[in-house]
């Protein structure tokens, strides 16, 4: 390691222009003739769309267009879709509903756009929406999963009877059923994982620009992978050929999955341009953001978890009903099946495991990827279980997790996954010693004389992350390969310029990617520029979810590293007069080995571009590049423990300690790890004690604002003792697991078994509000 190679705690490189406000982001771009953007949005949940009536809002000073539903219909730009089928246990494909940018004729949740007005000014747009009058027929709505598959609920698309999107099934159902036949015990527990709102830093925008001449679309979003937004647009959604589009995605303020998608707004701004002939802007305030952006989570489930008398689980049975709100977005058919189901097994041993899945359309803002999309809700079911099981059988919590922990690898689970590799073991024992595990008792006893309630809480969790190969997704009904590309570009003066498909959106991929550079040739990190979100600058890339960027995004920079070196050795060992086989990069330099001969990386990099000495046969130019497609996925895993207090005359929590042992593989840069696992921990904490967005029986939405729904700060939090185990992944050369889902996967389950600990009393679901723990203990 370097001072800023691998593992060194390089301070970001982009966070100077982010704290001076020199960030470029979607709404600080100005066009010339730009125009904006207002959408006209359902008050209704659910409702007929019997007329619209523009002309007041027409005839208003500096308005440019009224466009409607109708119109996009007209036009032949397409459905928004789905890009993963799944398939029913009856073998029947997936239910899709047909979901238009724009209503032209049924809305089905509340702030579904149904029109947009386009003027001078945004101040204008939103006047003239105003004059807007739409004739509605509202319709019966659904909110609530169970509501929605009764007999007789109201109905959201003619292509879903019963409202049912599928009925999905994983694992061995015979095998699952002799488990609970022969158990000595079986633990039951129903859970809720409560739907939470995104809420980035930065609400989604979007500018797009038709150029007439050129017949030409570009389009700036904040999107988490520009170049499959370009790819659905165009493939999709008829907006434009491909390479008549080119996506931008500058600097991005969070994304947490919810910029993943292609959302309406994109789809109706590129319209519109060239509609009007003029640039369109469209920048979303929070309530659209409440009311729009993809939630997340909203799973309700029972679960079984069958022991034996030696304490040894031996099967698992998981019903859950997925709510996809009224439509289904771009990955969410996959977020329930292959993102959860087959991480139920855990960090546990289970023989057998049997779990259904069906999917639910009801009244309400569609939901998708959340930061974990899938592995927090396995997480927390089966933590939550471990609990309960270890309440019901009399052991200590610690103690049964060990009696059932994985400990040989390569581990194929019942539910698809083989784990590669890991030590849950160590990551329990780091955490139980960062808390004195065994100290609590006395802890617990002395805060009962201060009349106080004391809870430990332990949360073992496990994650898939860089989603691959393409062929294993493919097979599983994912519609895109997700694999990565990287370019090297060695400029003639030995600058370095990384073209990566993968994005950043706070995750510091400019620090983090320059240090790999750093590592391998030994020049300053200043050298190095990273290039990305922008689809004609950067060959075709997947972007950035899953926790993908360095196992899979990092290791195809790696591959394109590689190649450029094997270039530059050549180059080198011609002016040296050496053997490639004895050149060696080291501190900037190509040396022959064990001898005083060197050649600095700008020397190389000039004689790649003069050309006047290279080799025989050699083309001219030191650019490289690479697509990496890893083996499997990679598999994060670790220990929470959350000790906590809890006031049992107001329900008030408070925190004593939370400690976090996490096994990443290896570490890029430990100070960026740390600040990945420090946000993903408040999240996790976020939806445990206050986060919830809370739909009334009609559809509507009655947190919609930062007044109603309650965001963590930094006084809800504890300050967080984190450290590392390391067990490197075999899948990848760089040994990386990824790290930004981690802390909101495991934290949730950490937080409720504690304060269950505390109350004495198992059922309790989040957001585990004063209000709710007050009654849960008070209750008879």
């Amino acid at each position: 390691m370097g001072v800023e190679g691998i593992g060194a705690r390089v301070v970001r490189k982009e966070d100077k222009r982010f704290i001076t406000g020199k960030g470029r982001y979607v709404d600080d771009i100005k066009l010339q003739g730009m125009t904006h953007a207002h959408f006209i949005r359902s008050p209704h949940a659910h409702a007929k769309v019997k007329g619209i009536d523009s002309s007041a809002a027409l005839s208003m000073p500096g308005v440019v267009a009224v466009l409607t539903g109708q119109q996009i219909v007209d036009d032949k730009v397409g459905n928004l879709i789905c890009g993963w089928a799944i398939t029913s246990k009856d073998g029947s494909p997936m239910k899709m509903g047909a979901w238009p940018a724009m209503a032209p004729e049924t809305v089905r949740f509340v702030g579904q756009a149904v029109a947009v007005v386009i003027a001078d000014s945004k101040n204008l747009a939103r006047d003239a929406a105003e004059a807007v009058v739409v004739d509605y027929e509202e319709l019966p709505a659904v909110a609530d999963v169970h509501a929605a598959i009764k007999a007789g609920a109201p109905q959201l698309h003619p292509e879903a009877p019963g409202n049912q999107v599928y009925d999905w099934v994983i694992g061995d159902e015979g095998a699952t059923d002799a488990a609970f036949a022969k158990a000595a015990n079986v633990v039951k527990l129903d859970v809720t994982n409560n739907r939470l709102a995104p809420n980035a830093m930065e609400p989604r925008a979007a500018i797009a620009d038709y150029d007439a001449a050129e017949e030409h679309f570009t389009l700036y979003t904040t999107s988490q992978n520009p170049h499959v937004a370009r790819l659905v647009l165009s493939a999709f959604y008829n907006i434009a050929p491909e390479h008549k589009l080119r996506v931008i995605a500058p600097d991005v303020g969070g994304g947490f999955g919810s910029k993943i998608f292609i959302y309406p707004e994109e789809m109706v701004a590129l319209w519109a341009s060239k509609k009007v002939g003029r640039p369109v802007k469209w920048t979303g305030d929070r309530t659209e953001a409440f009311l729009t952006d993809a939630h997340g989570r909203d799973h309700v489930t029972h679960a079984e978890m069958a022991f034996d008398a030696n304490n040894k689980i031996t099967g698992l049975k998981v019903k859950t009903y997925a709510n996809f709100g009224a439509y289904m977005s771009l990955f969410s058919s996959s977020v329930p099946t292959y993102l959860y189901a087959t991480l139920l097994s855990g960090q546990y041993n289970i023989p057998a495991i049997h779990a259904e899945v069906v999917g639910v359309y009801t009244n309400t803002t569609p939901v998708d990827a959340y930061r974990g999309a899938g592995r927090p809700e396995a997480s927390y079911l089966i933590e939550r279980l471990m609990e309960t099981a270890a309440r019901q059988l009399n052991v200590d919590p610690a103690a049964l997790r060990r009696t059932n922990f994985i400990t040989q690898f390569p581990h194929q689970t019942p539910v698809i996954m083989a784990y590669d590799t890991g030590d849950f073991n160590a990551s329990l024992d780091a955490a139980m010693k960062a808390i004195d595990y065994a100290g609590f008792a006395g802890r617990k006893a002395k805060a009962k004389t201060e009349g106080k309630l004391r809870g430990i809480g332990v949360s073992c969790y496990i994650e898939a992350c860089g989603i691959a190969p393409s062929k294993a997704v493919g097979s599983l009904g994912a519609g895109v390969g997700l694999w990565e590309s990287a370019e090297v570009r060695v400029n003639p003066v030995g600058t370095i310029e990384i073209l990566t498909g993968s994005h950043s959106h706070g995750q510091g991929h400019e620090t983090t990617f320059c240090q790999l550079v750093a590592e391998r040739l030994g020049v300053p990190i200043s050298q190095v520029s990273i290039v990305h979100g922008d689809t004609d600058k950067v060959q075709f890339g997947m972007g950035t979810y899953g926790s993908r960027s360095a196992a899979v995004g990092l290791t195809a920079i790696l591959k394109a590293m590689e190649k450029m070196e094997s270039k530059a050795k050549k180059i080198a060992a011609h002016a040296l007069e050496a053997s490639e086989g004895d050149i060696v990069i080291e501190n900037g330099e190509f040396k022959v080995a064990g001898t005083d001969k060197a050649i600095a990386f700008p020397m190389v990099a000039l004689a790649a571009y003069t050309a006047h000495n290279l080799p025989d046969g050699m083309e001219p130019g030191l650019k490289e590049s690479a697509f990496y497609d890893p083996t499997n996925f990679t598999f994060p895993a670790g220990a929470y423990i959350c000790e906590l207090e809890v006031d049992p005359g107001t329900g008030k929590t408070s925190f004593v300690n939370f400690v976090a042992a996490d096994d990443f593989g290896r570490l890029i840069n430990p100070m960026i790890v740390e600040g990945q696992v420090h946000g993903g921990l408040a999240q996790g904490i976020g939806q445990a004690l206050l986060e919830h967005a809370i739909y009334d029986a009609n559809g509507q939405p009655v947190t919609a604002s930062f007044m109603d729904y309650s965001m963590p700060r930094a006084d809800d939090l504890p300050s967080f003792n984190l450290s590392h185990t390391t067990t490197l992944c075999p899948g990848n050369p760089l040994g990386i697991k990824g790290c930004g889902e981690a802390g909101a996967i495991g934290a949730s389950a950490a937080v409720i078994n504690a304060i269950t600990d505390a109350i004495g009393k198992n059922n309790l679901e989040m957001p585990a509000t004063p209000d709710r723990v007050w009654r849960t203990i008070h209750a008879a």
